[in-house]
């Protein structure tokens, strides 16, 4: 289909030379001097209508891969994420919101008012894919249903992300922590006998993000065969339990519900945290049986591979109380940072329990460059996980104010369809 919003090349930067070099050793050449590599979405426009979480971060993910995304938002309050706070930017705008929304346009629109209903069906004409987490059935008032954007824009990719799906939990408001709780998370999370745990992070919005991705990027390549657009649904619970992975296996093969077990496998061992010098705790995963004969002989007891509770992992699972205490009475020796250095050097996976800074300065340590600018004043973004060699990510731009571009974008919405978005 026709890509009348396509935005003008822009120069190279340094940032965008250096992330080339990063994405491209040993691999593709990169693009000349002065020349931007092409990305991977290169021409493609988004329109996230979507708050919150799960529907922004897919959004940045795409925006991160070359496509531009133009965010939607209310007048006056804007994306609820801007008010959760502490802590907050410098501008006053939550670091919560900036999480989500880097390498946007920014647009504020109230879809009650007649024009401003008229540009946001304009935008959902032109753009290629749009992404929304309205509850079912609440746009069609607007026109910005499904059925509607299909029949003004049959190469549409409508990408609608809901808590509890479009049928019987279409009027349920789905929010990570609930989803968290009712989907099962929360029942294996934690130590035996304890209070069911949360994980330490929105992790079923995040899982949702990365499966509207997911799903938007097969309805892409389908389009480009057909072009034809199509409807993309997830949902929170949804993708909450297609990640629970071995845990729903186990239940559907067993019958029984897992509980907690702390930093336990249910299936490995030993793959938890073990004590050493002053209860300082080191992760440990060994996955096979030759793993574990490293592991007993760097600890200076290679007689432990060789037990007939130990030798095998089926054996280590069934008598893990005695395989820990025995571990954990030659890990006192030492500590964590002591022990991963003389382990990994065996091949065996292990490493310290890192705070958040810790982590950061070990991604650093390891040339994978985990933080890129935004600019003055504005809060520094987690770089995107993904590096292609021939069409790298675009070097993220600070996330959007409120309507911060709002006046250039309503004139070209206004304007002819065959302008270039400005």
């Amino acid at each position: 289909m026709p890509q009348p919003h396509r935005s003008q090349p822009r120069p190279a930067t340094d940032a965008d030379t250096g992330a080339t070099a990063r994405g491209t050793a040993g691999a593709e050449p990169a693009a000349p001097p002065g020349q931007v590599p092409a990305r991977a979405l290169e021409g493609l426009l988004v329109a996230d209508f979507s708050r919150v979480l799960a529907g922004p971060l897919a959004a940045a993910t795409l925006a991160d891969l070359g496509a531009e995304v133009i965010k939607v938002e209310r007048p006056g309050t804007g994306d609820d994420t801007r008010a959760w706070g502490p802590p907050f930017a410098a501008d006053g705008t939550a670091a919560y919101f900036d999480a989500a929304n880097r390498s946007k346009r920014g647009l504020a629109l109230d879809l009650g008012d007649p024009d401003d209903a008229a540009a946001a069906r304009e935008l959902a004409r032109r753009a290629d894919v749009l992404i929304e987490n309205f509850r079912p059935g609440s746009l069609a008032r607007y026109g910005l249903d499904h059925t509607a954007t299909r029949a003004a824009n049959p190469g549409l990719v409508h990408c609608t992300i809901t808590g509890f799906g479009s049928g019987a939990g279409a009027g349920l408001p789905g929010y990570d922590f609930v989803v968290q709780a009712v989907g099962g998370l929360m029942s294996i999370t934690g130590e035996p006998g304890g209070t069911p745990l949360k994980a330490g992070v929105a992790l079923v919005d995040v899982l949702t993000a990365k499966d509207a991705a997911t799903g938007i990027l097969a309805a892409l390549h389908h389009r480009g065969r057909t072009g034809q657009g199509q409807l993309v649904e997830v949902n929170l619970l949804s993708s909450l339990l297609g990640s629970l992975v071995n845990q729903a296996s186990g239940h559907l093969a067993t019958g029984r519900d897992p509980g907690p077990m702390g930093n336990r496998h249910p299936s490995i061992a030993p793959y938890e945290t073990l004590a050493c010098r002053d209860g300082q705790l080191l992760a440990v995963a060994v996955g096979n049986d030759r793993q574990f004969r490293a592991l007993a002989q760097t600890l200076g007891a290679p007689e432990l591979a060789d037990d007939v509770r130990f030798a095998r992992n089926q054996d280590r699972v069934q008598n893990r109380t005695d395989l820990i205490k025995a571990l954990e009475n030659r890990l006192s020796a030492d500590t964590p940072r002591g022990w991963t250095e003389r382990l990994t050097a065996t091949s065996v996976p292990c490493g310290p329990v890192n705070s958040l800074s810790e982590a950061l300065e070990l991604a650093e340590r390891l040339g994978l460059a985990p933080v890129s600018p935004v600019g003055e004043g504005r809060i520094p973004q987690v770089a995107s996980p993904l590096r292609l060699s021939a069409t790298p990510v675009t070097q993220p731009s600070a996330p959007p104010r409120l309507d911060e571009h709002g006046t250039p974008l309503r004139t070209w919405l206004s304007g002819p369809a065959d302008q270039p978005l400005p």
